[in-house]
């Protein structure tokens, strides 16, 4: 994995100047400010979070991105009961699992609301700060069943308890000033134009493959494994979750963005870690009543 440091080390390779020495003090500077300022810490994988951003701040934003979705006439909301009812089910247990979790106080706040767009070429779903959540129903041939989509639900309404969504924020800020600075303390603009931009690039590069993009690989995979553990508590079979993902590999051919650069663990990993967490996830389940695995309606001719 490429960090801010591994970069810039390459970069000192080529360019030996005293104001390159300035550059490398002001990183480390920052790094140690950034990893004290707005620092929480996720109930359950312990992982620090920095969060620059104040919960009603998130809530407004979900709030209005979630008009948004609504009021664009692309996004047709599903009128189907055979489409809306299982997505209505599946949330409402996961939203309980939710409130009985680490998350609980969060859950318990949050006004939960979901839509189910009539869209059978997308694949996705979401959940936003404040609890309001959108199912697309071109997931259900991924999903399956019911607990293929609990499995899809929980890890997005992870997300948004886990705050990820204002740790990315949160972190963009960070690059943002640490570039600012950076570019303060190597006079960009002034008599080293060229070494200014260098060290914007190197920076940005390090921000990018470094630090937000790795995490965002965490954010996934925490809303993986917090997911499952929803899902089990609101007893749906666990072991779906690596059925979906096969699923997804199958429909991706194999291919897309390799895991260094993509935002998202690659299918393997996910199932790899999966199986890893699957005894856990089991355990839960095991203790609840289970959910029969209604199938999903077919969508799109699928």
């Amino acid at each position: 994995m490429m960090d801010l440091e591994t970069v810039l080390l390459g970069w000192r390779l080529t360019v030996r100047t005293p104001q390159l020495m300035r550059v490398t003090t002001m990183v480390c500077l920052l790094a140690g400010g950034v990893a004290l300022v707005g620092c929480e810490t996720n109930p359950y994988t312990g992982r620090k979070q920095l969060l620059m951003t104040s919960i009603g701040q998130e809530v407004q934003m979900g709030a209005q991105a979630f008009d948004q979705v609504k009021s664009d006439p692309k996004m047709r909301p599903s009128q189907d009961p055979r489409e809306v009812e299982p997505v209505k089910r599946v949330a409402a247990r996961i939203v309980e699992a939710a409130k009985r979790s680490k998350y609980a106080q969060m859950a318990q706040q949050f006004q939960w609301e979901v839509t189910i767009i009539k869209d059978d070429k997308t694949a996705n779903a979401f959940a936003l700060p404040g609890g309001k959540m959108a199912v697309y129903t071109g997931i259900f041939p991924m999903a399956k069943t019911e607990a293929g989509l609990a499995a899809v639900m929980g890890h997005e309404v992870v997300h948004a308890l886990a705050r990820h969504g204002a740790e990315r924020m949160s972190q963009g800020q960070a690059a943002n000033v640490g570039m600012q600075i950076i570019g303060a303390a190597i006079g960009i603009g002034s008599k080293n134009p060229a070494l200014g931009q260098a060290a914007m690039g190197a920076l940005g590069v390090g921000a990018q493959v470094g630090v937000l993009l790795p995490f965002s690989r965490k954010h996934e995979s925490e809303a993986d494994y917090v997911g499952i553990l929803l899902a089990a508590d609101a007893g749906y079979d666990p072991r779906e979750s690596v059925a979906l993902w096969e699923r997804m590999g199958q429909a991706s051919g194999g291919g897309g963005q390799s895991e260094f650069l993509s935002t998202h663990p690659s299918h393997d990993t996910r199932i790899e870690q999966l199986k890893e967490w699957m005894p856990e996830a089991m355990a839960i389940y095991q203790k609840r009543t289970p959910v029969p695995a209604a199938s999903l309606p077919d969508v799109g001719g699928r």
